[in-house]
């Protein structure tokens, strides 16, 4: 009989069977169809890459994320100091929860945006106009790619560099004031050490970010000569139907995406600081006027960067026809699938989350195996070096010829969300549940409080706000989603997002600016009521900080 402490083993043990049959079975699928025709698997690799169009796709996918990281990263270092330097300027907090609107906003409705600035016809080429210039901007193509991957990644790279500065003691701004060290003397002695140690692992996981990018390379890329690898798995089998070709790809994907994993892990260094105060102590070179204004310059400057694009969603959908569209059954249907999709991802993904950080506390805490719990936590990232798409396509290929995959598609749609969702769920739960076992561990041992009882007298007052964060990321993410989607859906089972694109394609942009006003006000609307019904009333910087650094 199972013995109650037990039943987190039970637990953990169904998620981690749950994720290995989920990424397993893809991987399988794709490995037999990639080697059915060839020699093994080096031989269809080799067919792969020795086909020069999905050999160029490959430098593509590499040379676009490169020049995404370099800018994203790039224009964040000085944001992120110029946010550290100024600490007290009003509005300072809502510019920080504007820099996490592009992690919960979907990125379809926020190509949108970026399309209405950028655009031919955008704010950009019209000041361009005014001034006697060329409309020069082209959206289109690899400028487009960068300028939204800007748009996504400047903000994330900005509030985990900021973390750097966060890390600096006060009695080292003290010293510095004592010993008049001025702005370049600060960066070379305090500030660089620090970026030096954070700037690799903060890179590595912005070019990943580009490396899997779905959404904005189909909305934006300018056909063959601006295609990742991601889009040319969807062409394979959405438009050419070549499984074969699909499964070499997404076996190259895979290979990509765990080298770069491997390579983050490598680079990244924990930053050590000594003890400090905890209280804000002002810099020794806050006086400077020059200083001042490119400070806020450069605060205006990426403020600009994310409020335009939002902004022109707004203004967009509310010039198009919104009586019209609310009128749209199609609309509705999408919504309620959208609905529907986004809570049971939301729920599944809390649920393995829960069950593997249990398992791997169990192990830790109750058997001293520390290392098996390691692993066990690590599982809940597979979805890292496993990409969400590459496990779309190993079960579509696995499927399309026993069932009709699009029958069942939005149920693998929530599995997948569930697995892209699932390593913020894990990022945000783990450190309270560490905090939790700290506290209150021992005494609870001692005292007998166990499993349900413990869990709702004692840790759930830790927990609360870290789960209502880690249900409405997983809840607003799984919502806007067109990844997974765009692979398995039909006209019977159109999400939003996918109902937005098909809008787009068709040339009814008036319909799908209203769509995207929708779609963007529901994710912030779920975010938020998932977010303060689970989590609780609150201040919520500290949860978008910590979602940030997922």
């Amino acid at each position: 009989m199972i013995r109650r402490f037990d039943w987190a083993l039970v637990a953990g043990t169904l998620a981690l069977g749950l994720i290995a049959a989920s990424v397993g079975g893809a991987l399988g699928a794709l490995l037999k169809t990639a080697t059915g025709e060839t020699e093994g698997l080096a031989a269809a690799l080799h067919a792969v890459l020795s086909d020069a169009y999905l050999a160029r796709v490959v430098r593509f996918t590499l040379w676009q994320a490169l020049l995404s990281t370099v800018l994203a990263v790039g224009l964040a270092v000085p944001v992120a100091r110029a946010l550290a330097r100024r600490q007290e300027f009003p509005g300072r907090a809502l510019l920080l929860n504007l820099f996490g609107l592009p992690l919960v906003v979907p990125g379809i409705v926020a190509v949108l945006g970026i399309v209405a600035v950028c655009g031919r016809n955008g704010l950009v080429n019209d000041a361009l106009a005014i001034l006697g210039l060329p409309r020069a901007l082209e959206i289109y193509g690899l400028t487009g790619i960068l300028i939204a991957h800007v748009f996504f990644n400047l903000p994330l790279a900005t509030r985990l560099l900021l973390n750097a500065w966060n890390n600096v003691p006060a009695e080292t701004w003290r010293l510095a004031s004592q010993l008049g060290m001025d702005s370049g003397a600060i960066f070379r002695v305090i500030e660089w050490p620090l970026l030096r140690q954070a700037l690799p692992g903060v890179a590595g996981l912005v070019f990943m970010l580009c490396v899997v990018s779905f959404t904005v390379v189909l909305t934006l890329g300018g056909g063959p000569a601006a295609t990742t690898i991601e889009l040319a798995i969807y062409h394979a089998l959405r438009f050419d139907f070549e499984p074969v070709r699909a499964a070499g790809l997404a076996l190259v994907q895979f290979a990509l995406c765990g080298a770069l994993l491997a390579a983050c892990h490598r680079l990244v260094r924990p930053m050590a600081m000594s003890a400090t105060t905890g209280r804000w102590v002002g810099r020794p070179d806050l006086v400077s006027a020059a200083g001042r204004i490119f400070d806020f310059a450069v605060i205006a400057a990426a403020m600009l960067v994310v409020a335009l694009p939002l902004g022109a969603v707004v203004a967009g959908g509310l010039a198009g026809p919104v009586a019209a569209l609310l009128d749209d059954r199609v609309l509705w249907r999408a919504l309620a699938l959208s609905l529907g999709i986004g809570i049971a991802a939301a729920a599944l993904a809390l649920m393995l989350g829960a069950g593997l950080l249990g398992a791997a506390r169990h192990l830790r805490r109750r058997m001293g195996l520390a290392s098996v719990a390691g692993g066990i936590e690590w599982s809940g990232a597979i979805i890292l070096v496993v990409p969400p798409f590459v496990i779309g396509t190993g079960w579509f290929v696995l499927l399309h010829r026993q069932i009709d995959v699009f029958a069942v598609g939005p149920f693998i749609v929530i599995a997948i969300n569930a697995l892209m969702a699932l390593p913020y769920v894990m990022h945000g739960l783990a450190p309270a549940l560490a905090r939790a076992d700290e506290l209150h561990d021992r005494l609870c041992q001692s005292l007998g409080i166990l499993g349900w009882t413990r869990l709702r007298l004692i840790d759930w007052p830790l927990l609360r706000r870290p789960v209502g964060l880690a249900l409405a990321l997983a809840t607003a993410l799984s919502f806007g989603d067109l990844g997974a989607i765009a692979l398995f859906g039909n006209q019977d089972t159109t999400t939003l997002p996918l109902l937005l694109y098909q809008r787009l394609g068709s040339y009814r942009t008036d319909e799908a600016a209203v769509i995207a006003l929708i779609l963007a006000a529901l994710s912030l609307g779920l975010f938020a009521l998932v977010e303060r019904g689970i989590g609780g009333a609150g201040p919520s910087g500290r949860g978008r900080g910590a979602h940030a650094s997922a």
